[in-house]
């Protein structure tokens, strides 16, 4: 649906109760996530770390600072997003450069995503992609006559481009496509021609398999997903533990903490993979009630931004919303196989501070866009019921004469 027909019909009541559903879901998921972390973790983390809660600590700070995050942004004007989206733009960028840089840069399995900075850890990476919806956003609803031609799609194409690049050196390439899909169904929303979609669409799509084909650990991770058995101790350990464990699981699960693969045989148990466990434990009934949650969320958001008061908080809403459920499909798509395995939590969910903070904190910011779509929407319904019961008086008035 083009943005230019969206119209919003709710009222103040509405309003008050989308917040608290939406705001309830987000301090659900993020509760169960602290619940699952733990599970998933205390055994490896007394092992590693000799502390239980090592991980659970960690997650309980990243939701307690993201709750604080959420309320902030729901509070805070959005519009002021859009005038400081240059700045955003060249922190975001600045974080994303700062990971490459000695004494700063922290690596972790050959990957480089993390900055140290004053004993807190960042992944500049979970930021870059609310970044870059702000900066999408801002620029569509601006130059909304422009996206049709090529030069108008030019700045977002390049700013997207960009990102993408520091993120695939760190390397991360699941990341890199989460925010290439949400680049493009967001072009596709703020209008986008069909001729321009096709034309960036089939060259990312044969990109694809050239980066994996560049990197020899991409194209083992490949080798792996088509025939895990065949490398079962290397390469394809990973994602057969997490078959496994979502096997054992069945329709129901084998009740929480009762999971055995997160004692050291499932890899990243407590971060990408805390599904395959969230599955063992719960089973296939439960883990489809979580994604329905997930997906619910994502709707929710959509709403929002259908019923928003200008194409920026349109814009804005459903680019969150778009993360979200990209994000969660992708995570499903590793953990079950239907996809090369690759590092990328799940919403809300997995370990990780960073993350879980600029989720809650970009649904903030739809909050924010909620509470002054529907404010307005409420003077306007209010003015017409009073037209309407006016109306009706001097109808009677009329009939009794």
């Amino acid at each position: 649906m083009r943005l230019n027909k969206l119209k919003c019909h709710k009222g103040h009541s509405s309003c008050l109760k989308d917040i608290i559903i939406i705001s309830a879901i987000v301090i659900l998921l993020a509760s169960f996530g602290c619940l699952m972390v733990y599970s998933a973790s205390f055994y490896s983390a007394q092992y590693h770390y000799g502390n239980k809660y090592f991980f659970l600590f960690k997650q309980i700070m990243g939701v307690v600072m993201g709750a604080g995050a959420m309320l902030f942004f729901a509070f805070f004007d959005y519009h002021l997003l859009k005038k400081f989206k240059w700045w955003i733009m060249i922190a975001t960028f600045l974080l994303l450069a700062m990971v490459f840089v000695p004494g700063l840069g922290m690596e972790s399995y050959g990957a480089k995503r993390w900055v140290s900075i004053l004993g807190f850890s960042i992944q500049p990476s979970e930021i870059a992609k609310f970044a870059l919806v702000i900066f999408v956003a801002s620029y569509m609803s601006d130059n909304h006559d422009k996206v049709k031609t090529f030069k108008g799609l030019l700045p977002v194409l390049i700013v997207g481009g960009a990102m993408c690049v520091l993120v695939m050196i760190e390397p991360s390439m699941s990341v890199t496509m989460c925010i290439a899909f949400v680049t493009l169904f967001m072009l596709i929303i703020g209008g986008m021609s069909k001729k321009h979609t096709i034309l960036f669409s089939l060259p990312a799509t044969a990109l694809v398999p050239l980066l994996i084909i560049l990197e020899p650990y991409r194209l083992k991770r490949l080798m792996a997903f088509i025939d895990p058995w065949a490398s079962p101790q290397g390469e394809g350990f990973q994602l057969i533990q997490s078959l496994y464990s979502l096997g054992d699981g069945g329709l129901f699960g084998v009740g929480l903490f009762n999971s055995r693969q997160k004692f050291l045989f499932l890899p990243f148990a407590e971060s990408d993979f805390i599904l395959s466990i969230i599955g063992e434990e719960i089973g296939f009934i439960g883990t489809t009630i979580l994604l329905f949650v997930f997906f619910f969320l994502a709707f929710k958001l959509i709403k929002i931004g259908l019923n928003a008061k200008d194409r920026f908080g349109a814009m804005l809403s459903c680019g969150v919303a778009f993360i979200i459920a990209v994000q969660t499909l992708l995570n499903v798509a590793v953990v079950t196989g239907s996809i090369p395995p690759t590092g990328l939590p799940l919403p809300f969910i997995s370990s990780g501070g960073t993350s879980v903070m600029v989720f809650m904190a970009g649904v903030g910011i739809c909050l924010n866009v909620l509470r002054q779509s529907r404010g307005d929407n409420y003077k306007i319904i209010k003015i017409k019921e009073k037209t309407e019961k006016n109306g009706l008086k001097l109808r009677k008035k009329l009939k009794k004469s």
